[in-house]
């Protein structure tokens, strides 16, 4: 007889899950594996396509279902964090799951996990892959939350594989240096299945581990280019090529790239997903994703940026560069401590007039005093004015923000996300 489920509700169900296993983030493939072979859904669609990198994962996987959706395929997608709702973490042909699919799969899992615990990310991505293997899907793109190699997602043996560029971040689990994150990254490969890179400069290790593995690995810069031009840029692939192509609707220059090795992948998978130039220009110019360079406009105008490692901060500093602002820039701050909050800082402070380093309402933030310890040798003292909180800061920016000035809100997901549910005004 079938067990009633645990709990009636997603939050329930979310908040349950936070609790369950010893360690939040647990590496290995042993009993998520276990878990996925019982309820059959290592195969989520008839093709499979998995996304890894350090930075650019979410907007590549954005760029491609904006592009196969408007080629008339049936797409499903799971990425993570979420900004607002847990929903956010799998779309369905363009819409966000709904908690019941989400209770119901949670459901699922628990009855046929056994004695295997399994921590919050793991229970989403059986999630994911146990909710799309139900659809009738073309198409299942596979964000890798962290690494590659010992990450949940890469029970699926991914038809295709995607790396985005390769920075420092996340040393505890990945490594210390490119070499060694790079080659937990390329644990995402298969054999004879197409790879591509979108980092003009990748380590070494990404290429001997294609050739160990033996897959064509195709890397931007060497075998697939881009051009930019004065009405948009121009891709040259392997056998084929894009003029005058729109810049993807993603703001900020790195996203070029990203758009370059979404397109590669895209002619290497063209027998098995054809996609018409039509498709292409329409999903790059439609495609949207929260949190990244997402500007509002007012009389102070706020950007929204998850960014959280330096290499992402160099790409933000750029992307506000090339953005019009005739006065000052306040930054909201808010990382987690195990982040390298100085060399964030530093890449990016050449666009900051003030620092607001902020705590946020979770375990693994730093404190504001915290943040603010890592970033004074950098930006010096006199141009940061410490908050407790989000909305701390906010109530600050709201009498200290002039008219033409930009409140820059970054750091981490969930500052972007405390900062969007206050739901701010600037007049």
């Amino acid at each position: 007889m079938t067990e009633p489920p645990r709990f009636a509700t997603l939050q329930h169900w979310l908040d349950w899950q936070e609790t369950l296993h010893p360690s939040a983030i647990d590496l290995g493939l042993g009993r998520v594996g276990r878990v996925a072979d019982h309820l059959q859904c290592r195969s989520p669609a008839p093709l499979v396509i998995s996304v890894a990198g350090t930075n650019g994962k979410g907007s590549s996987v954005a760029m491609l279902e904006a592009i196969l959706s408007r080629a008339g395929y049936r797409v499903g997608c799971y990425t993570s964090p979420h900004l607002l709702r847990y929903n956010e973490r799998l779309r369905l042909c363009g819409e966000e799951v709904s908690d019941q699919a989400l209770c119901e799969a949670f459901t699922r899992i628990d009855q046929a996990r056994g004695e295997d615990s399994l921590t919050y990310f793991e229970f989403g991505t059986l999630a994911a892959l146990d909710i799309m293997s139900r659809e009738a899907l073309d198409v299942a793109l596979l964000e890798v939350g962290l690494g590659g190699r010992l990450d949940a997602v890469n029970i699926v043996d991914a038809d295709a594989a995607m790396m985005t560029s390769i920075g420092i971040d996340h040393t505890e689990w990945l490594g210390a240096d490119r070499e060694s994150i790079a080659r937990e990254k390329a644990g995402i490969m298969r054999a004879a299945c197409p790879a591509v890179c979108g980092d003009t400069d990748p380590p070494h290790s990404l290429r001997t581990e294609a050739d160990r593995i033996g897959t064509g690995l195709q890397v931007l810069g060497q075998d697939f280019s881009i051009r930019e031009t004065a009405r948009g840029w121009h891709w040259q692939g392997g056998h084929s090529h894009y003029r005058d192509l729109p810049r993807p609707a993603l703001p900020g220059a790195h996203q070029l790239a990203n758009a370059a090795a979404v397109l590669m992948l895209l002619e290497m998978l063209e027998a098995r997903l054809p996609v018409t130039e039509k498709s292409v220009r329409a999903g790059l110019k439609w495609v949207k994703l929260a949190g990244r360079v997402q500007r509002l406009t007012g009389r102070v105008e706020q950007v929204l940026d998850v960014s959280h490692n330096a290499q992402a901060a160099l790409a933000l500093a750029d992307a506000l560069r090339n953005i019009p602002l005739a006065g000052g820039t306040h930054a909201v701050l808010g990382m987690m401590r195990d982040k390298d909050t100085a060399s964030y800082a530093r890449a990016l402070d050449p666009q900051v007039s003030c620092w607001y380093p902020v705590g946020l309402a979770i375990g693994r933030a730093g404190s504001a005093e915290q943040l603010r310890a890592k970033i004074e040798p950098v930006v010096g003292d006199a141009r940061i004015s410490t908050c407790q909180s989000v909305a701390d800061a906010m109530e600050l920016l709201k009498h200290k923000a002039e008219s033409g000035d930009r409140v820059l809100v970054c750091g981490s997901f969930y500052t972007v996300a405390e900062w969007t549910a206050l739901r701010p005004g600037f007049g």
